[in-house]
């Protein structure tokens, strides 16, 4: 590794979904590629996206797709504070890898408690700051947002704090970078203006060469530089940090393939459970919430849910149970991952209030058990032998229920620790708490095989494949961005 240090660098946008995450994951593999040690950063996320570090603690997805691409175990510290939305105007709080409780949007933007929670991101930074450099930290949404930024601890505050070179991204993709950059840039104040060093354009589609007027139009307007005029790519696969990109999977059953139906629950989590499927080329993968798409499907998936009850409810009566129930009863394959896991059973219990005012609901009944909500979140990374295989698998448990077994137990898993891991009916019916099972190559053998008559000769490695792509988005953003001028703008 190099001894040279370099500042922190920071990636804001014009609005959301506009590329930083994918961004800040490039430039943390670019910086590992060039010697250095680099580490990822953003003081707040709000996903129902998430992950769990090595220690057992929970932080968003993102930083740890990240931290893949850096090279690095995920921790706490690269996103200590994260909100999961339970319902349309609430989110569980999690700081420093521990749910601290339930606030309201209003209760969150407005308490005094930012203050509190601004000094524990800033404290979470300089830990991870003396241990990695360069830190490269991500923004939340549009930096111009005049009526929050005062109580702002994820943007231009973070980046005056961690004294770090920050790079402004929009989408041009979505039409009006002009009024979007020269806004953005132009509601700054003096100081936070001098934080900026450059413009990111990202997500241009066609020969870049043919926005070199628009590009000096807007250093003219903003006096910045334009460093990189991104394309837009669809052949390099990172993970999307929110459900925004869910749209474009939105797809339907097609002929000659696997067909699996990914349920669309509303507050549907965790759905890069589902990424190693959808780069598997037996598979046809999709989102849907549609009965009679969902009809056509050779396996159905039920995934994770940020509020299993008000899912379980909502899916009984928009049809979809239904059409899970006739897929079952054809003999075709329904598996549930964590809140889907909660959703086959015979009935799910809040005694706690933990999703809310109802007590219990019936589920699916298409496995034997029984789930009663906890107060307390289970949190684990795990290693696992899935059935029979002498093979170890590798998952991870983020779930706040207890599930019981009627009768003989028959897990889906056993884990390192002695513990069964969920309950297998049969080799088409079963349900687990296990986040990422799916990627693990015998799972994936034993759920396609009764559709695939060559299922076992499939070559395909996941971990391969993700590597391949941190370096192929390294590779993209080193030919569009002008590298020279981001390392002078990190020089101390």
């Amino acid at each position: 590794m190099t001894n040279k240090k370099l500042k922190p660098i920071m990636f804001v946008g014009t609005g959301s979904d506009v590329g930083k995450s994918v961004i800040a994951a490039g430039f943390c593999r670019i910086f590992k590629q060039d010697g250095y040690y680099p580490a990822p950063f953003k003081a707040q996320n709000m996903s129902l996206n998430s992950f769990v570090t090595p220690d057992g603690l929970e932080l968003g997805r993102a930083q740890a797709v990240q931290a893949e691409a850096a090279g690095i175990p995920c921790h706490t510290d690269m996103n200590p504070v994260l909100l999961k939305p339970t319902s349309d105007k609430s989110s569980q709080v999690v700081l420093n890898g521990k749910p601290v409780g339930n606030q309201s949007a209003y209760e969150y933007f407005m308490a005094n408690d930012r203050r509190e929670l601004f000094f524990a991101v800033k404290e979470a930074f300089d830990r991870l700051s003396t241990n990695f450099g360069p830190i490269v930290l991500e923004g939340a949404g549009s930096i111009s947002e005049l009526n929050l930024k005062h109580r702002d601890i994820t943007n231009l505050r973070m980046a005056a704090h961690a004294g770090a070179a920050t790079y402004l991204i929009a989408d041009i993709d979505k039409g009006g970078v002009f009024g979007s950059v020269y806004g953005t840039i132009s509601l700054l104040t003096e100081q936070e203006r001098a934080l900026m060093k450059g413009i990111i354009i990202n997500k241009f589609r066609g020969d870049g060469r043919l926005f070199e007027e628009g590009k000096k139009m807007l250093e003219d307007l903003t006096g910045l530089p334009v460093v990189g005029i991104l394309p837009y790519f669809r052949d390099i696969h990172i993970e999307e940090e929110d459900s925004v990109s869910l749209e474009s999977k939105f797809k339907s059953s097609v002929e000659g393939k696997i067909n699996i139906a990914v349920i669309l629950l509303k507050r549907l989590s965790n759905f890069t459970d589902f990424d190693r499927l959808e780069q598997d080329p037996r598979v046809n993968l999709f989102y849907t919430n549609d009965p009679a798409e969902i009809g056509k499907a050779q396996i159905v998936i039920i995934p994770g849910s940020k509020n299993t009850i008000a899912d379980m409810l909502a899916i009984k009566n928009n049809g979809i149970a239904k059409a899970i129930y006739d897929v079952h009863k054809s003999g075709r394959t329904v598996i549930g991952i964590c809140g889907g896991y909660q959703i086959m059973g015979e009935t799910i219990e809040d005694p706690h209030h933990v999703e809310g005012e109802i007590e219990q609901v019936p589920g699916l009944g298409l496995l034997p058990v029984q789930t009663v909500l906890q107060s307390v979140k289970t949190t684990l990374q795990c290693e696992f032998a899935f059935r029979e295989s002498a093979e170890t698998g590798v998952g991870y448990e983020i779930h706040m229920g207890e599930t019981k077994i009627s009768g003989q137990e028959s897990p889906v898993a056993v884990l390192s620790d002695g513990r069964n891991d969920g309950c297998f009916l049969n080799d088409k019916t079963w349900g687990s708490y296990l986040h990422g099972i799916l990627d693990n190559e015998n799972v994936v053998e034993h759920l396609l095989a009764p559709y695939h008559s060559d299922a076992k000769t499939s070559t395909f490695n996941f971990q391969d494949f993700k590597e391949e792509q941190y370096n192929k988005l390294a590779d993209l953003i080193r030919s569009h961005v002008n590298m020279e001028m981001i390392y002078d703008s990190l020089k101390n």
